[in-house]
């Protein structure tokens, strides 16, 4: 849990209580791969918050609702749409909504995905802040921006916890405000 800073001490900022929580775990989920676990980030209510309130408040004023992206993205977009007073809006997965969709796909690294919202979850016009855990490749968010903007929304940024720049997934969001709070 994180402390108050008494008169002597700083407080932590973001990042560090980000690094301090994170958890890497080897070779999941395979071999070579070094996995950053976010869920005792997400579990600590003090860092909960603090990431929350630093994903939102570059973005305060230009935002109407709020999406996360599947699955940790709903976390972070539950908690950012109740502090700010608006909704939330879930991209799933294909097949997982029972409604009428607007669907999205793009590639993976060993073949393609789609991404799904609910044709009539948003007014056109709706300005939509973005979040996710991770940002890779790029290619889910990329995805869900396009997916929004056929729904006739305005995607006004994207928000990640993590950014891993190694793979240069900003390429894929060229043009677009993107927020990331740890970039590894």
């Amino acid at each position: 849990m994180i402390q108050s800073p008494g008169p002597a001490q700083n407080p932590e900022s973001v990042e560090e209580i980000i690094n301090r929580l994170c958890v890497n775990v080897s070779d999941y989920p395979k071999p070579g791969i070094e996995f950053r676990d976010l869920t005792p980030v997400f579990a600590d209510g003090p860092a909960f918050r603090a990431v929350v309130d630093a994903l939102i408040t570059p973005f305060e004023g230009q935002f109407d609702a709020v999406a996360g992206v599947e699955a940790r993205g709903f976390l972070l977009a539950s908690a950012a749409a109740f502090a700010s007073g608006c909704g939330v809006i879930t991209v799933r997965k294909s097949g997982k909504l029972p409604r009428r969709v607007l669907s999205e796909s793009y590639e993976l690294e060993y073949g393609t995905a789609a991404l799904e919202i609910h044709r009539d979850d948003l007014r056109p016009g709706t300005r939509v802040l973005v979040l996710d855990d991770v940002l890779a490749t790029g290619g889910t968010l990329a995805a869900a921006s396009r997916l929004f903007e056929r729904a006739g929304a305005h995607v006004a940024g994207f928000g990640v916890v993590l950014e891993l720049g190694e793979l240069r997934g900003r390429a894929a969001l060229a043009g677009r405000r993107v927020r990331s709070l740890v970039r590894g």
